[in-house]
């Protein structure tokens, strides 16, 4: 049982790392740094691991939220086997574990997108509605525009 509470607070120590490096994530997706052929599926994984982080998405096996933290880390840390800052070849690696991870946890990361997209609609229809509702005013602003608007007549 310690085991089990030990892994799963290694686990979220080193999501909250990765969750803090997700502008470094960021930054090496637009310097296209051999990766850009998962972007997509970095900003999703990255997605999961925050919305698992903050308590939002917990549907999910833990060997799967262990491979995308894995994935990440990998991709994240610039001391791997062959160094990133190495041209043409430094991120052959990242994209090999990568592509590893994301083979390994593709239903459920499938399972959390459909999730995510669902998420995303409901708060779209919702800001939808809101801009559909009428504004309401105080009576000072009637009494305003009334003032403004005999002023104008005159």
């Amino acid at each position: 049982m310690a085991d089990k509470e030990k892994d799963n607070k290694s686990l979220m120590d080193s999501i909250k790392l990765i969750v803090g490096k997700e502008d470094k994530l960021n930054d090496q997706l637009k310097k296209d740094q051999g990766l850009e052929g998962y972007a997509k599926d970095l900003l999703l994984l990255m997605s999961l691991v925050k919305d698992y982080y903050q308590g939002n998405y917990r549907n999910i096996p833990y060997k799967t939220i262990s491979a995308a933290v894995v994935g990440l880390l990998y991709v994240l840390n610039p001391i791997d086997i062959i160094p990133d800052f190495i041209p043409f070849i430094g991120h052959i690696d990242d994209a090999l574990v990568l592509k590893f991870c994301l083979k390994m946890i593709d239903k459920d990361l499938t399972k959390y997108k459909k999730w995510k997209d669902e998420q995303t609609a409901t708060e779209d229809k919702s800001v939808d509605t809101d801009k559909d509702s009428k504004p309401t005013f105080k009576k000072s602003d009637t009494k305003k525009s009334d003032k403004e608007q005999s002023s104008k007549d005159k």
